[in-house]
């Protein structure tokens, strides 16, 4: 009965979270961060272009705008929210049972802000590089990725068009490791949105030269190589999977940055066959053929 109270109640919870966040703006709300660095690239992109030949409006734009809202708030509010309640609580009771209080195993609540939050943002990203190498090198994880590089013009708004299994593979994935340091809500919430600002300009149809500090930071050129729809021969599962550092690509030997990427043609190698609409790329990986046969 608590699990389930816990289920039907969370609805409810995020309902009024979501509605709170639209009704009441503040400096620690991400409704209006999303909308306002979505805004912000999106002025970038129109009045200083990378690619001046693609449409100030690229294919698939309103599309992806919605996959940013789905997949930041719509997916919580039907049902992902709830389970993750659910589970992060019958996992608490099984650490009872093993006779732990939680998982914190590095207190880290006593050193500086800065210390924290760098911590905090370097150890996610490195577990989140890892978990994009996954879903390029498992078949059946690869099938959902699809639903990300199917993008042909690269924009800001491409960085959230993904299939919502991933935000389930990413979650549960770093649940654990990012759960044995102690952080608090706020700094998770800080190096979210640094985060976010910095997948944005990945993706964004813009051009800034960050001179060495390519090597640290990933950047439009280095990821619109990973979005290629060929890669170089010796990378076949990929290039360039850094999610907001480039520095794990050039340490682990994936790194691929050798001409000017602007006009390669990006997407997948069978998109003749792959669906062009939400609801229909929402259910792809299930139905798709490799993952039947998987």
């Amino acid at each position: 009965m608590k699990y389930w109270n816990t289920f039907i109640n969370s609805f409810g919870d995020y309902a009024s979270y979501l509605y709170n966040e639209i009704r009441y703006p503040s400096w620690n709300n991400y409704f209006y961060w999303l909308i306002g660095i979505s805004l912000f690239f999106f002025l970038l992109e129109w009045f200083y272009p990378w690619r001046k030949y693609q449409p100030k409006i690229r294919k698939d734009f309103w599309m992806d705008g919605f996959y940013m809202f789905f997949n930041f708030f719509l997916f919580s509010l039907i049902g992902y929210n709830a389970i993750s309640n659910v589970f992060v609580l019958a996992f608490n009771d099984f650490l009872r049972i093993l006779g732990l209080k939680n998982l914190v195993a590095i207190e880290i609540g006593s050193w500086a802000t800065w210390a924290q939050l760098l911590t905090l943002f370097v150890v996610r990203d490195f577990i989140h590089w890892n978990v994009h190498r996954l879903l390029h090198r498992i078949p059946f994880l690869w099938e959902f990725h699809k639903v990300h590089h199917s993008v042909k013009q690269m924009g800001f708004a491409a960085h959230l068009r993904y299939h919502w299994m991933e935000n389930i593979v990413y979650r549960s994935i770093e649940y654990i490791p990012l759960g044995m340091i102690g952080f608090g809500i706020q700094e998770f919430f800080l190096v979210h949105i640094v985060a976010l600002s910095i997948g944005h300009f990945n993706h964004s149809n813009i051009r800034l030269r960050l001179g060495p500090l390519k090597y640290v930071f990933n950047n439009p050129q280095m990821h619109t190589w990973h979005h290629a729809r060929h890669w170089p021969e010796r990378y076949r599962y990929g290039v360039n999977f850094g999610i907001s550092l480039s520095v794990w690509d050039f340490l682990f030997g994936t790194a691929f940055l050798t001409s000017d990427p602007e006009k390669i043609e990006l997407g997948i190698e069978d998109e003749k066959d792959f669906p062009t609409t939400f609801w229909r790329q929402s259910l792809y990986g299930f139905n798709s053929k490799r993952n039947q046969n998987f």
